[in-house]
Parts: structure tokens; sequence; C-alpha cells
């Protein structure tokens, strides 16, 4: 059986520090880089006041020097980004309203590759980056 994205952001897991490997990504192999849970992605997006954009770069090094690393994996920042987003969507599905799950959309924007991918589209990104006045 296939997990819900909100199963996916709750499986338990440790934030870790590890070495960068030699073919991860912009970083320097040998750098002290952050292995985040998803969860951790998503508390650390729901910090993000409203009509503050951030983008992935600066999230990545955000998140690494919050945890005592020089920088974030960018395998794993996107895959949790996209679990971020849609279990929003799941949340917002069920009822909650938006004030109530992650404001990914500070986060991502139409240029960011793991928009592309998420199952309802870019359009809600769109709208909401509209509404709080940041860039499309």
């Amino acid at each position: 059986m296939v997990k819900s994205w909100n199963d996916r952001l709750n499986t338990p897991g440790i934030n870790g520090i590890k070495p960068t490997p030699p073919t991860v990504g912009d970083v320097v192999e040998g750098q002290p880089m952050l292995v985040p849970t998803a969860r951790l992605v998503d508390d650390f997006i729901r910090s993000i006041s409203k009509g503050v954009a951030m983008d992935v770069r600066a999230l990545r090094t955000a998140l690494a020097i919050e945890h005592g690393a020089e920088v974030t994996c960018p395998v794993t920042i996107g895959y949790h980004l996209r679990t971020v987003a849609e279990a929003a969507n799941e949340d917002l599905e069920r009822g909650m309203t938006l004030s109530d799950i992650a404001p990914f959309w500070r986060v991502l924007d139409a240029k960011t590759p793991t928009t592309a991918k998420l199952s309802f589209g870019a359009a809600f990104v769109a709208a909401q980056r509209k509404r709080e006045g940041l860039e499309p």
C-alpha cells in the first residue's frame, strides 16, 4: 500500500550530519552536510513569516547553520520539499485552513523544479505567492 504524503512527512527519522560525498550537487566533498527529515523541513518552513520568500539555496544554508553543518543535502531537500507541499495539500483537501498548513509557497515558486512535480499543479503556488505579495 502506498503511503500518504502525511505518512511520509511523519515517518520517524533522525536528522544527521555526514561528510559530503564527492557527487552530491553543488557541495564540496567532505563538508559537514545536514541530512534532514521531512518533519524538520516542515517545521522550518512554518517558521518563515508571512510575506517573506526564501529560495531553496537560502533554506538549505539556514538549515545547515541552525544544525551545525556547512551545507544541507540538495537531494534530500528536494524530496522533502515535495513531501511538505503534498502533505499540506492533503490537509487542505481534508478541510484544514491555509493558516494551519506549512506555507511551502514561501520557498517554492514557478522556477523551482519541485513545483513542476506537484500533483496539484503550480497555479496554487502562484496564487498563494500573489496573495502574500511575493514574486511569482
